[in-house]
């Protein structure tokens, strides 16, 4: 093929509605742990699997398989003809979509051809109109599952995606749920961020209306009304959930969940346990499960000045255990590794601490949020484990360069007593005033930054930071 040609096929692949046109970025995810969740899905909800093979398709094809990738495309067609034997048109554009890039990327230009070809042979049929992209619901939908798929940076573009397809389709309950999730998820990512959102509550509550069977979406408003500290109402939702799905680990793990939240662990345990023999290999479980333990652990510390020392290291080696079972399992899972380099710090275990927050750092997917609070973490364990002031002061000064997101506060407390501490006992040099200077100055405390950025600028007469953080703060103070 000419490289006119080819590249007037690119500009037909680029106007497809496809998993390739979606910028679903592979640095953005883990690979293994979202085929691990797809796996799930297909085993433990009986329903079309054409988008989850779709996805499987995609992944695939991000990990060099482009064979493999078409076989699980294969298994989407057939799907549709199952299910939908008389909306094939309709219901094929994304995999056709699909097609015709991978064809593409495997230099089969032809092949590639002959599925844009469809799709717009099929987009005529559907609108009447000669263009590769129509607005379907169905459309709208499948792309927002896959966004959620792909982590908390999508999760906006998701909802709107589900709003596009409600809009169309007010009263579908696929839809509406779809709203929903990304709406509660969207929540949880936003409030680690800061960030506020609008409430989960009223669009899971009509999710539920449109499709009452559906115990995930149960399990979700559950853990919402928890939230909002209506324990009862929550209740009555989780055994609900447990009298129409009692074995599905998707809703077990959240029901595991809101117990361990209510203080009922022994509860929490045994939901969490029964999910495992259903669902062995889930690194959210065990996760789960170590959390549970963890629990455990901090409830007999704090039930008696002298906690019985053998029960204490079984809790914290089952822990233990827990957190490097999920990890080993999702190297990419920054939450159990953060919480196995705090449980090694719990048992003393120093140096096997400080190697972990090391490789929780070094994880490529993390956001400037899960930098933030693994640096939180690692900055006690300095400052309280290793007794190491200075390094700890280092830690959360880095923390702090990833922005305003939740432990930012939490660092700035922990970063002005430790250099407070320091100045008061006459070890303070320029760095040390000149970072309180700083910390005065994002708490506007402005009088304080002031002296302390003057104590900065003895140390260092002509440095332009502190000129110009003093002529600021002064012009703030005269205005």
């Amino acid at each position: 093929m000419s490289s006119i040609s080819k590249d007037s096929l690119k500009n037909s692949l680029l106007q497809l509605e496809c998993y390739f046109t979606w910028t679903l970025l592979k640095e953005d995810v883990d690979i293994a742990s979202l085929e691990e969740s797809i796996a799930d899905q297909i085993e433990f909800f009986i329903k079309p699997n054409i988008s989850n093979y779709n996805l499987l398709s995609y992944i695939y094809h991000l990990k060099l398989s482009d064979e493999e990738a078409l076989e699980y495309l294969q298994k989407a067609e057939e799907e549709v003809k199952k299910y939908y034997p008389n909306e094939i048109d309709r219901r094929s554009l994304i995999t056709w979509g699909n097609y015709a890039w991978i064809y593409y990327h495997m230099g089969r230009y032809e092949e590639a051809q002959v599925y844009i070809n469809k799709v717009e042979n099929s987009c005529k049929k559907l609108s009447n109109t000669a263009q590769l992209k129509i607005q379907l619901p169905e459309i709208y939908a499948e792309q927002g599952f896959a966004l959620l798929k792909f982590g908390g940076k999508y999760y906006k573009r998701a909802k709107e995606c589900f709003k596009n397809a409600m809009d169309i389709e007010p009263n579908n309950a696929e839809f509406n749920a779809g709203y929903a999730i990304a709406m509660y998820r969207l929540e949880e990512f936003s409030s680690r961020r800061c960030e506020e959102v609008n409430s989960s509550l009223e669009p899971l509550k009509r999710a539920l209306e449109l499709n009452p069977m559906d115990t995930y979406l149960l399990a979700l408003l559950a853990l919402k009304l928890q939230d909002l500290h209506q324990v009862d109402e929550a209740e009555r939702y989780i055994e609900e959930g447990m009298q129409k799905t009692p074995d599905l680990p998707y809703f077990l793990r959240y029901a595991a969940k809101f117990y361990r939240r209510k203080k009922e662990l022994d509860k929490a345990q045994e939901l969490l346990e029964r999910a495992l023999e259903i669902s062995p290999k889930s690194t959210f479980l065990l996760h789960q499960l170590g959390l549970c333990y963890r629990a455990k652990l901090f409830e007999l510390k704090n039930s008696t000045r002298y906690p019985p020392r053998d029960q204490m290291e079984e809790l914290i080696q089952i822990c233990i255990s827990c957190f490097k079972e999920a990890y080993e399992q999702k190297p990419k899972f920054f939450c159990a590794l953060t919480d196995l380099a705090k449980m090694y710090a719990e048992a003393n275990m120093l140096q096997e601490a400080e190697e972990t927050f090391q490789k929780a750092l070094k994880i490529n997917i993390l956001t400037c949020s899960d930098k933030q609070e693994i640096f939180f973490y690692y900055g006690l364990f300095l400052q309280h484990k290793k007794k190491s002031e200075s390094e700890a002061i280092k830690c959360y000064k880095e923390g702090l360069k990833y922005g305003n997101y939740c432990f930012a506060e939490k660092i700035k407390k922990c970063l002005k007593r430790l250099l407070e501490k320091r100045v008061q006992g006459g070890l303070g040099g320029e760095d040390d005033f000149s970072t309180l200077g700083l910390l005065h100055k994002l708490d506007g405390e402005k009088l304080e930054a002031i002296e302390c950025y003057e104590k900065a600028n003895e140390y260092n007469p002509d440095n332009e930071e502190y000129l110009s953080a003093l002529c600021e703060l002064r012009l703030s103070l005269s205005s």
